[in-house]
């Protein structure tokens, strides 16, 4: 069983390793990844207006919807090139990273927002600073809201 907490180090490995081998030259992203990633952002575009997270002035549910609204995005996002979402928790991201990886790694969270959301939904609040740890990994500086900003192809 995975927990949060594997999920978010497992996405943070992921993404890390997708992002230094774009970096480093070595995962140069074709024009469909591009798109998708351009695709992504306005998919997932936060509403936050600027705040940075944690967004506690916001219900749980739009909270919790937020983040859970990036796995939805994010299958679609991964169908439509082809590419298979890998479970993250707990495993090494393979040797080239590339798209597969890096969608794999955000989903990870994104998933454990329909996780929470199912919860919610019959009454089981999640922890609060997981929240926040999801909120910060997906939005604001260095995040995966600018994810655009992590390649210079």
């Amino acid at each position: 069983m995975d927990t949060f907490a594997d999920r978010l180090d497992g996405g943070w490995k992921w993404w890390e390793a997708a992002i230094g081998e774009a970096q480093e030259g070595r995962w140069v992203r074709d024009a469909a990844e591009r798109q998708v990633i351009k695709d992504i952002g306005a998919a997932t575009n936060a509403l936050h207006g600027g705040r940075m997270a944690p967004f506690t002035e916001d219900s749980w549910h739009v909270r919790i919807g937020r983040i859970a609204n990036w796995a939805g995005a994010l299958r679609l996002a991964a169908r439509s090139g082809g590419w298979v979402l890998q479970p993250v928790a707990g495993r090494i991201p393979p040797d080239p990273a590339g798209i597969t990886e890096l969608l794999s790694g955000i989903y990870a969270i994104g998933e454990q927002g329909e996780i929470w959301m199912r919860q919610l939904l019959v009454g089981a609040l999640p922890p609060e600073d997981e929240i926040a740890k999801a909120e910060r990994f997906l939005t604001g500086p260095g995040s995966v809201e600018d994810l655009e900003l992590f390649f210079y192809d």
